[in-house]
């Protein structure tokens, strides 16, 4: 079906760091009634409750084991977006549909109204980020649902395609078609679009900031081994224990599979990955912009500012430790991934380099998950790890100091 065009220079592309953080951000900036009040990308994740903890070993008998790290406030869970916009003040609807049909109808109409859906279809049907097909489970990890469930802002159409806005820096175009399969596909999320149709920037931003500090200490301080920071101290026992069946010796024994565990963690902790890395500096840069709403509470958080750019440094370091740049097959991989970022953030006119470099990337870990470059030491990663549980601890207990 040919689609109208509309004149899409009302819609910015602004970039972002995650995927989710950078989409409210931008649209409550497309909306606002006032453009010099905009909120940043930091205020909004900060907000929106900040930062997480997750730790999940995704097995499915027959592949690959797949990592899966979480940074954000409620990274596992569906509703951010909303909770975000909610306190914000933010007017906006959800609508979902049972209708594939209904639903593109849906996405059109409400675009040339001007508006901007935040949609999540399946990454990995529509294919830009060039998740692997899972045609063949001896190639790597399976994709995590979680991770296939990427959300992003369409905002504009063009011929047959829709504008989409994934923190690219150009027009990134996919087939209507093909979107709205993706839309479709999964089914915790289908057909999902959420629309914001008016923001007024808040005068006084201290509730609001209190709040979702409050959500970040609660939830970083829960109990939990898989969504708060114990997730952090079980990892690091897990990377050395021979004992347990989710233990890094065996389920990685003799390397198998390990390399894309590896490139996970560096993937996980990096912006040039999916999710935009583990977001601590970025926290920090919230922390620091928030002190002058926190009164009496300033110099506090200044100081928990510090200590989360000195996780954000541990995180940093683990990374490296992980896939050392000074090993030259962990180097390529790096900048396969960094290449496919930078294709992404070129929109249509990366199609071609990202392509190249997705290819190479699925053969070569496909070599090296079965036959490692280099012998892991484990212990080693374990006592980075233990490195970063130690300032993620102290860095979260001095946010308490602020609630």
């Amino acid at each position: 079906m040919k689609r109208h065009q509309r004149d899409e220079s009302a819609w910015v592309l602004r970039g972002g760091l995650n995927p989710d953080t950078a989409n409210v951000t931008n649209v409550l900036t497309h909306v606002s009634t006032d453009a010099a009040a905009t909120l940043s990308e930091p205020m909004v994740l900060g907000i929106g409750g900040g930062l997480g903890a997750g730790y999940l070993l995704w097995e499915v008998n027959g592949q690959l084991p797949s990592l899966i790290l979480g940074f954000r406030f409620r990274w596992n869970m569906h509703d951010w977006a909303e909770q975000t916009l909610g306190r914000l003040g933010a007017r906006y609807q959800v609508r979902t549909t049972t209708s594939q049909a209904r639903a593109a109808a849906m996405l059109t109409d409400s675009i040339e109204a001007g508006r901007a859906p935040i949609i999540r279809p399946d990454r990995q049907l529509l294919s830009y980020w060039h998740l692997h097909p899972d045609t063949d489970t001896t190639l790597a990890p399976p994709v995590y649902a979680g991770a296939r469930r990427g959300a992003l802002v369409a905002y504009g159409l063009a011929g047959d395609g829709i504008l989409v806005d994934d923190r690219n820096l150009s027009p990134l175009t996919v087939d209507a078609a093909l979107l709205a399969q993706a839309r479709a596909k999964l089914s915790s999320s289908k057909n999902y679009m959420l629309v914001v149709d008016a923001f007024d920037t808040p005068t006084d931003l201290s509730q609001m900031i209190r709040a979702g500090i409050a959500d970040c200490v609660e939830h970083l301080h829960a109990s939990s081994t898989a969504v708060a920071l114990p997730a952090w101290e079980k990892w690091a026992g897990l990377l050395t224990d021979r004992r347990n069946a989710k233990g890094w010796p065996r389920v990685y024994a003799e390397g198998r599979g390990l390399t894309s565990a590896l490139l996970a963690i560096w993937m996980g902790v990096n912006p040039a990955g999916r999710i935009g890395g583990d977001l601590r500096a970025c926290y920090a840069e919230f922390l620091d912009e928030a002190a002058a709403h926190l009164g009496s509470a300033e110099a506090a958080a200044t100081a928990t500012a510090d200590l989360y750019r000195i996780a954000a440094l541990r995180w940093q370091e683990l990374a490296e430790a992980a896939l050392p740049s000074d090993v030259p097959e962990f180097a390529r991989l790096r900048r396969l991934v960094t290449s496919m970022s930078d294709g992404v953030v070129a929109g249509d006119q990366g199609v071609d380099a990202r392509g190249a470099a997705a290819t190479e990337l699925w053969t070569m870990l496909a070599e090296y998950d079965a036959d490692p470059p280099v012998i892991v030491d484990l212990a080693m990663l374990a006592d980075r790890l233990g490195a970063v549980a130690m300032a993620e601890r102290s860095a979260a207990g001095s946010l308490r100091q602020l609630v």
